[in-house]
């Protein structure tokens, strides 16, 4: 007899490692407040077009719809609004990404400054030259405009 067991296709990727990080002229709080809203990414990364919510807080899903017609969906694993950090998963993309495992931390720097990290460990659906450099230049391009928002 074949009994059924728990599963899940949610695991944590092995991939590579991309870390992020701007200091940016501003309270943590501030920023955070951009970088720590989970429904709002799209402030800071002009690719997405709009991005729909479902629940609020952990657990809670987001779809980020691309301007090209991509998508991917995310689910919020934590947030902390005393140490201004979260993590999150995507559970489903379209975008040649088989897992990734996502953090955003800011942390103050000095009297209104500070610095905000994205941090992504990813792993592509198939071997392709470039997936790091590409994950790393999305996470660069979207770290810059939270730079610029303040600047």
């Amino acid at each position: 007899m074949n009994t059924l067991q728990p599963d899940t296709l949610i695991k944590n990727p092995q991939g590579c490692q991309v870390v992020s990080s701007v200091e940016v002229p501003a309270d943590a709080m501030q920023v955070w407040a951009v970088v720590g809203d989970f429904a709002g990414f799209d402030r800071f990364i002009p690719a997405l077009s709009h991005i729909e919510m479902t629940g609020e807080g952990v657990a809670s899903l987001r779809k980020k719809f691309f301007k090209d017609g991509n998508l991917v969906v995310e689910q919020l694993n934590s947030r902390d609004d005393q140490t201004l950090n979260m993590t999150w998963t995507t559970i489903y993309n379209t975008l040649g990404v088989a897992n990734l495992w996502a953090a955003m931390q800011v942390k103050p720097s000095g009297p209104q400054r500070c610095v905000a990290t994205w941090s992504i460990i990813a792993e592509p659906v198939e071997d392709v030259p470039g997936f790091k450099d590409f994950v790393q230049g999305f996470a660069d391009d979207a770290m810059g405009n939270v730079l610029k928002l303040f600047a």
